[in-house]
């Protein structure tokens, strides 16, 4: 079920539950996953996309070791605020989550978060090779974070 705000998530996802953040990209996924408060997002990993399918595999195998109630999924939408093809690929990712998982699920603009995620690994000289493996997962917690702040 798509939410048009994620705060209406607060109210479906059950307190024993925590936020599943994603970060989706062409050839990865990053993830992060909330606490059962919901307020703090924190980086969890980053799945190497194939198949639709066996990514949701994946997905489903976090849903269960980590008690996911809910999505929030990060939406790249230009500086302007319009979409792009890119929002087009992630909103059909969405609707193939909505095939596979009951839960409720929002988007979150993601504008500049892998940017702002990238500045801060700069920041404290983190390696090229470090910040390749990372960026991603460390993506998908800025987003959640963002949704989980305005949760408040």
């Amino acid at each position: 079920m798509l939410l048009d705000n994620p705060t209406h998530l607060k109210h479906l996802v059950p307190r024993d539950k925590r936020l599943l953040g994603m970060d989706p990209g062409t050839k990865t996924i990053g993830l992060a996953i909330s606490d059962a408060a919901l307020k703090v997002g924190t980086p969890l990993m980053t799945i190497k996309r194939t198949k639709f399918k066996a990514d949701a595999e994946e997905i489903a195998k976090i849903i269960d070791k980590w008690k996911i109630g809910g999505f929030v999924i990060g939406l790249p939408v230009n500086m302007d605020g319009s979409e792009g093809p890119r929002c087009q690929s992630i909103r059909q990712f969405q609707k193939n989550l909505e095939e596979y998982f009951d839960l409720p699920m929002c988007f979150w603009d993601e504008r500049l978060s892998t940017v702002a995620v990238t500045r801060s690994m700069l920041e404290t000289d983190t390696s090229r090779a470090k910040r390749a493996k990372s960026v991603d997962k460390m993506a998908a917690a800025y987003i959640l974070q963002g949704a989980l702040d305005s949760l408040r």
